[in-house]
């Protein structure tokens, strides 16, 4: 169960608690060995120092840019023991959402309509066991589900804005680390934007098994769409069972102690 205090209590009005402070470098300098062999290469620590002097500059004009600390997601799980890749395109742009995973908000946030239709799918899928759930998908992540955005800050309420910003290219390097470890693992690639990283896997062939499920954006504007609707796509059922059969435990997506 996650009882990770920051979602219990929401803030006061008018403040943003999740803002980013500055110092990327001294934040990516802190993540554990295993994170920080995937920036290895100079292109990377290039990309890292460009990221770095860019937030800064963006800090400096008076931009408010999300979230605290946008390398979250390397701090909750390890390569070794991703499980799941789940792949967002920025964090939420709003106020005291973005958590630096992909997906979630704390608790005190109103659940997003993508989260919400996830939330809708997992019904649909256990239905003898589903219970309303949490919005922090913190307790997913320490199982071993890489909830990862391809861009890891986004400014105040202009979502997108730190797209083409070198991000890419560090996102990019934590899929190639995880895909060195043999460990089986599966993709859910939800939307064109996700889906475009398929390529990742052409480029640098996985050391272990590997499955890829693909539907539309779990977004309200296209999970009922065809031609490979969200809704109904069973993608976490299928995951798990596909996990079951190469001998790992799978995710337990259920959080049947939600109070």
């Amino acid at each position: 169960m996650d009882t990770e205090p920051s979602t219990t209590a929401a803030p006061s009005a008018g403040q943003a608690q999740n803002a980013f402070q500055g110092d990327l470098l001294a934040q990516a300098a802190s993540l554990p060995a295993a994170w920080q062999d995937a920036f290895a290469s100079m292109r990377e620590q290039q990309t890292l120092h460009d990221l770095d002097g860019f937030l800064d500059d963006r800090l400096q004009e008076g931009a408010q840019i999300f979230p605290l600390r946008p390398f979250r997601a390397l701090l909750e799980t390890s390569p070794e023991a991703v499980q799941v890749i789940i792949l967002g395109q920025d964090p939420y742009h709003g106020p005291n959402q973005a958590q630096g995973l992909a997906f979630s908000v704390p608790d005190f946030c109103p659940v997003p309509p993508s989260l919400r239709n996830m939330f809708a799918e997992l019904g649909n899928e256990y239905p003898d066991t589903f219970v309303p759930q949490r919005h922090s998908l913190v307790r997913w992540a320490r199982q071993g589900v890489l909830l990862l955005n391809t861009s890891l800050t986004v400014e105040a309420h202009k979502p997108a804005s730190h797209a083409k910003r070198g991000w890419e290219i560090i996102t990019d390097a934590i899929i190639e680390r995880v895909l060195r470890e043999t460990r089986p693992k599966v993709f859910l690639l939800w939307g064109a934007h996700a889906q475009s990283k398929e390529a990742l896997l052409q480029a640098h062939p996985p050391a272990g098994p590997v499955l890829v499920l693909k539907s539309n954006h779990p977004s309200p504007l296209s999970a009922l769409r065809p031609p490979r609707p969200f809704m109904g796509c069973g993608h976490f059922k299928k995951a798990n069972d596909w996990l079951h059969e190469h001998g790992e435990a799978g995710i337990d997506w259920i959080d049947s102690q939600v109070t």
